[in-house]
């Protein structure tokens, strides 16, 4: 399999995309630099729901609605061979694992990796006290107080990697990456809870090399979002300037076999401040559009 690199960008308004538990859960923020972060689990999650709720069995989730041990699940296999967990567990094949496995932990390096996110904006938090009509205890007349924080609007960009070595090892299939970049289109906005809700993907470019040495790195550093009000706080208040990155495509082209993509309609991308369609924007290169 070849190597490929992967940019997601995707928008959350009054929502929260990542809670910190040791933050009271509001959501992750690099406070110096006023960044809304979110981490590779929560992506993954994402995923992992997506591909369980279509029919594919994953290793990491609740049995019958209940937490369970990793020896737990490992336990309904039959044989314990390698060929038989990557065989069962499609997110085992994507993003590995750590399992116990004959009285010792076995670990499989996933292919598929992702950096945190971050937003491309600077972020401002809500914070509101809500209510329940449920009482604390059985001798409480009142209902409980509690938190509730949200991002006002945050554009995140992820950045990941497959890696074709990898894949060997772990047995990633060209369908499990099809499974994937229809993973990225769909996920977040199917998956929406009510701390969730007003989270939409923007776009999704899947670089895929001719081999499975090239690397070009993190795509991000080469967008600008700009505003076009101050203090965003919706996807028609802002664009992505994109002209580096095409650059950077272009330096690298002899090596890119395909993209492939999904671009949502609302996002405004411009090459040097003009306003492209994406596949104007990619023309010479194989585009492949996630359907």
């Amino acid at each position: 399999m070849n190597n490929s690199e992967i940019l997601f960008l995707y928008d959350a308004k009054f929502t929260n995309p990542n809670g910190d538990p040791d933050e009271e859960n509001r959501p992750r923020m690099d406070y110096d630099r006023e960044i809304n972060l979110v981490s590779d689990l929560r992506l993954k999650r994402y995923i992992r729901d997506y591909l369980f709720d279509n029919g594919h069995d994953i290793f990491v989730r609740k049995v019958d609605d209940k937490s369970v041990t990793p020896k737990a699940r490992v336990d309904e296999l039959k044989n314990f061979t390698e060929e038989e967990i990557f065989n069962a567990w499609v997110d085992v094949r994507l993003f590995g694992a750590t399992m116990p496995v004959k009285n010792e932990n076995k670990s499989f390096i996933g292919p598929v990796q992702f950096n945190w996110g971050y937003s491309l904006n600077k972020v401002e938090l809500l914070e509101a006290s809500i209510t329940s009509h449920f009482s604390a205890g059985e001798q409480k007349g009142q209902g409980t107080i509690g938190k509730d924080f949200r991002v006002k609007y945050s554009f995140i960009a992820f950045f990941g990697v497959i890696s074709g070595k990898r894949a060997e090892h772990t047995r990633l299939s060209e369908s499990d990456i099809k499974l994937l970049d229809e993973a990225m289109k769909y996920a977040i906005p199917l998956q929406a809870t009510r701390s969730k809700i007003g989270q939409y993907p923007r776009l999704y470019m899947r670089v895929e090399y001719k081999d499975d040495r090239s690397i070009i790195g993190d795509f991000r550093k080469h967008l600008k979002l700009v505003e076009k009000n101050p203090s965003i706080r919706d996807i028609d208040e802002l664009y992505i300037e994109i002209g580096n990155l095409i650059n950077e495509f272009k330096a690298n082209k002899n090596k890119i076999y395909k993209i492939a993509y999904f671009m949502d309609k609302n996002l405004d991308i411009r090459v040097a401040g003009e306003k492209v369609d994406i596949c104007k924007a990619l023309e010479g290169f194989n585009l492949i559009e996630v359907g």
